[in-house]
């Protein structure tokens, strides 16, 4: 091939990187990150200080989010003794595990209640969804925090972006990723969806679209001018064309020097193992139909298929922001619109994950960021409540079967010990494997330490019912 022909067959791509200003590979919602952030000088590895290395519990952590915090009185942690302010319209019904009961409008995951373990007794102090969300979704509480505090560099890490600065991969494969919507409205956008203080770098994939749209299509596996994941694979050279183009580059704006990090952003760009994840039309309708055809069935379906292509850290968002925060017709709307999607997807999940046997290797959690109030309010609802709420976790040691804690009368406060989302950021990351005394150094590389909870223990010796 003549440098001219190299030259012209080079154009379009060269006028792809200045139309769009780089070939995007994955949108952290908040601050992005493409091909230009992957082909900067590779960071050194980060030490874990003095921390002893220890056997990891889970290879993934499968979070199911109740952005906007589902009703615990309505759900996990039913009253039916209670006065009927509090204990609500709905009825208990048994589980398969004898003395453990839920919400009557979850029955498959009653069915299922010998494979996960609810724990009743998660508290924190604080009632703002964002502050809230950034301290369930990263394991501390928001630097410098006040009411609707939104997102920003001076935030803690969320779990995916710890691990990618703790572990980073050389394998094409994302420490994490969130879906099918990023927390954000109006002006508000959620803390704890990013790497926070360690730097964009480091933020997981953020896929913004349903994956039950028939044209569901994923940006950040889709390239522009019209490569896609799969031509892109075929053209082996095209690394090498790029190399041959290294001057023009540089005359860019946007770009960076090639280097040794370019594989690493050819093999994110063309992993079959990836883009396969999000081909959601190779499962079969039977399966498809048993996750359920909606927005919550196909996203814990696809969050399954991320788990399969090894992604360490799979967040998937149920409902977009604050579709769990119900302050009026409570009711009426976890009956009708959110109880039997989730317990139909989740079930789903819960029975592929474990007939695979990959159950026993990923730790999925089901929680939001606080309960709602043990009085029903005027409208029919709840309001928002930290000092009691519940989370449900399943896989990877995690016994089956049990209760955690358990609150008083009305589901007001734990009678047992309570577990602050710290605690729950120790135990995400001593199942990845990350000891709690873990350090990491933000982006003016000032030392901080990780987090300081304690593991819940009892999530793996049998409950404390």
């Amino acid at each position: 091939m003549s440098a001219q022909d190299s030259h012209s067959k080079s154009q379009p791509i060269m006028k792809s990187l200045r139309r769009r200003e780089a070939l995007q590979v994955g949108y952290s919602g908040l601050l992005g990150v493409g091909l230009p952030t992957l082909m900067r000088q590779p960071a050194v590895a980060a030490k874990i200080g003095q921390a002893t290395e220890i056997v990891p519990r889970a290879k993934s952590v499968l979070i199911v989010f109740l952005t906007g915090a589902a009703s615990h009185h309505d759900t996990f942690d039913m009253k039916p003794d209670a006065p009927a302010e509090v204990r609500g319209e709905f009825n208990p019904i048994a589980t398969k595990v004898p003395g453990l009961q839920v919400c009557e409008h979850l029955p498959k995951l009653a069915a299922r209640a010998d494979r996960y373990t609810v724990v009743r007794s998660f508290s924190h102090g604080d009632n703002n969804h964002l502050m809230s969300t950034h301290h369930v979704l990263t394991g501390e509480m928001q630097p410098g925090g006040f009411f609707d505090k939104v997102a920003s560099r001076d935030d803690w890490p969320d779990y995916a972006g710890a691990l990618a600065y703790l572990r980073p991969r050389q394998d094409g494969v994302p420490s994490g990723v969130n879906l099918p919507t990023h927390l954000l409205q109006g002006p508000l956008t959620w803390p704890g969806q990013h790497a926070g203080l360690l730097g964009p770098k480091y933020d997981p994939w953020q896929i913004t679209g349903d994956p039950n749209h028939p044209e569901f299509r994923v940006d950040a596996l889709t390239l522009t001018a019209g490569l896609n994941v799969t031509r892109l694979a075929d053209r082996k050279t095209l690394v090498g064309e790029l190399n041959q183009q290294q001057r023009r580059l540089e005359q860019a704006s946007v770009a960076r020097r090639l280097n040794n990090e370019q594989q690493l952003a050819y093999s994110m760009l063309t992993s079959s193992r990836l883009a396969k994840a999000f081909q959601l039309d190779l499962e079969s309708d039977e399966v498809r139909d048993r996750y359920g055809r909606n927005t919550t069935g196909q996203s814990l379906l696809l969050a399954r298929r991320l788990v399969e292509a090894g992604v360490p850290v799979v967040q998937a968002n149920i409902g977009r922001v604050q579709t769990w925060d119900n302050h009026s017709a409570v009711f009426t709307t976890l009956k009708d619109r959110l109880l039997p999607p989730l317990d139909l997807g989740v079930s789903a999940l819960l029975d592929d994950l474990d007939e695979s046997g990959l159950l026993d290797e990923t730790l999925v959690m089901m929680i939001g960021e606080f309960g709602r109030t043990p009085k029903i309010n005027k409208g029919a609802g709840r309001d928002h409540w930290g000092p009691c709420f519940f989370g449900v976790f399943a896989g990877a040691g995690i016994s089956r079967g049990h209760v955690v804690g358990r609150s008083d009368k009305h589901a007001s406060y734990p009678l047992t010990r309570a577990y602050s989302p710290n605690d729950l950021g120790a135990t995400v990351y001593r199942a990845l494997g990350i000891p709690a005394d873990a350090e990491v150094h933000d982006r003016f590389n000032r030392p901080v330490r990780l987090n300081r909870g304690d593991v819940i223990e009892s999530l793996y010796n049998g409950g404390d019912a």
